[in-house]
């Protein structure tokens, strides 16, 4: 299957940038089979009206942002709705000053779905689901859609979805927002359209400001921003969606705060969203959070140093090196074994050919080589991770294409090449990154 151009482009350019690609992840999915599945056994049981929780945990660099991007590019096949976030300072899962409610407001922001991959899918969700109730009414009562009685009709058949979520937390004031938005559909309000969507997006600082505009004195705040996520989910499921998932990144984030008081509350946020999905509590809804093992395992900072999340997380006795649970809540990304690297670079050299436009000449025996010298580096046995490996395999794409003259195997063999920083070398840095988080 020959990758589009355009594809090629966004898969190159990120990553050489070491970032994961949004697009073309099937072309450069290596491995990872057990996870994926087992998380694509979480996402049947969200389809039946379950719910699940689980931690992606891995290096700086080991592939938890590219296994959270291949399983939503997975769930939107499937008609799942994806939000997705990564925490930072400004936002996190509870704070006083607006760090909840901006996690919020980015998760909302980057709503996809199949036909809006790329985020902002919540006008199109809101608008699908009165064309789907319309639809579903005019085929059900045999109205017409022109007959006198027919709005009468679909408003009916709203209020059975609206009277579901009424017996949710703040469930009354999001079917009213739900009935609002249906109004002005019907009306043709595209105004009134547009503040019930700044409403559902967290954009409504004040109760004032939303009671003048839209008639509802309640707003999504720090506190209750997960509840409304809830919420969703459930909505989303009456409006022909098989269900919702959240992928939240970076949790060192949170590691990182200073204060240990804030960092209790964030663990506490965590708990309560673990407990819920495990309890029954949410219905048709997925978590999955990705965090480096320093930020998962930590008994003085990280998740397990609040108590009731160690002892439901922490791996059992059973465990050990090369026998995997994939069923327990936090997964452990292994290392790619050289094997599948020798694969990823050979869709690697096929993608920069198509990109380029070249006749291949990097041979299999050459990226045998590559490999066995970035995997020969001092270090590289406990440190060494994809990103940096095909950083520097782009990098020698790109300079055999650009000096077609070069012999590259004697180029490789050389050492002439100027390969990223050992890898032991960059762990210390980023052993150094925290060092200024110690109290």
């Amino acid at each position: 299957m020959k990758i589009p151009k355009r594809i090629a482009s966004a898969v190159v350019n990120s990553l050489k940038g070491g970032v994961v690609p949004r697009i073309g992840l099937p072309y450069i999915t290596v491995g990872r089979e057990a996870e994926i599945n087992a998380l694509l056994h979480d996402v049947d049981i969200i389809a039946e009206g379950g719910a699940s929780f689980r931690f992606i945990v891995g290096k700086y660099g080991s592939g938890k942002s590219f296994m959270l991007q291949t399983i939503r590019s997975h769930v939107m096949d499937r008609n799942f709705v994806v939000v997705d976030a990564d925490l930072s300072p400004e936002r996190r899962l509870q704070g006083t000053k607006g760090q909840g409610l901006s996690t919020y407001k980015e998760l909302i922001r980057n709503m996809s779905t199949k036909t809006r991959p790329d985020g902002g899918a919540l006008t199109l969700i809101l608008d699908r689901w009165i064309s789907g109730v319309q639809s579903e009414t005019a085929a059900s009562s045999g109205i017409s859609p022109d007959s006198p009685g027919f709005e009468k009709a679909v408003e009916k058949k709203i209020y059975e979805v609206i009277n579901t979520l009424n017996e949710m937390v703040h469930g009354f004031d999001f079917a009213r927002l739900l009935t609002i938005y249906y109004r002005a559909s019907i009306n043709g309000s595209d105004e009134e359209k547009a503040k019930v969507i700044k409403w559902f997006r967290g954009e409504y600082s004040t109760k004032t400001e939303a009671k003048a505009e839209l008639g509802v004195n309640i707003i999504i705040t720090d506190d209750d921003w997960y509840e409304y996520i809830k919420l969703f989910a459930m909505f989303l499921k009456m409006a022909g969606y098989n269900g919702l998932l959240i992928l939240i990144d970076e949790l060192v984030n949170i590691y990182k705060i200073p204060n240990s008081i804030t960092r209790q509350y964030n663990y506490e946020k965590i708990l309560t969203m673990y407990n819920d999905t495990l309890q029954g509590k949410a219905k048709y809804m997925g978590i999955i959070m990705g965090g480096t093992p320093q930020c998962i395992e930590d008994n003085r900072r990280g998740v397990y140093s609040y108590e009731a999340l160690r002892s439901r997380l922490a791996e059992g006795r059973f465990g050990r090196e090369g026998i995997k649970d994939m069923l327990a809540p936090v997964i452990h990304l292994s290392p790619l074994t050289y094997e599948e690297m020798l694969v990823l670079t050979e869709k690697l050299a096929d993608i920069h050919a198509v990109l380029f436009d070249y006749q291949q000449k990097i041979t299999q025996e050459d990226m045998i080589r590559f490999i066995q010298l970035e995997f020969g580096r001092i270090g590289s046995d406990s440190h060494i991770t994809p990103r940096e490996v095909i950083r520097d395999f782009i990098e020698l794409l790109d300079i055999i294409f650009q000096n077609p003259a070069i012999n590259i195997s004697e180029f490789i063999s050389s050492g002439s090449m100027d390969f990223a920083k050992p890898a032991a070398e960059e762990s210390v840095e980023v052993s150094d990154e925290y060092a200024e988080f110690e109290i």
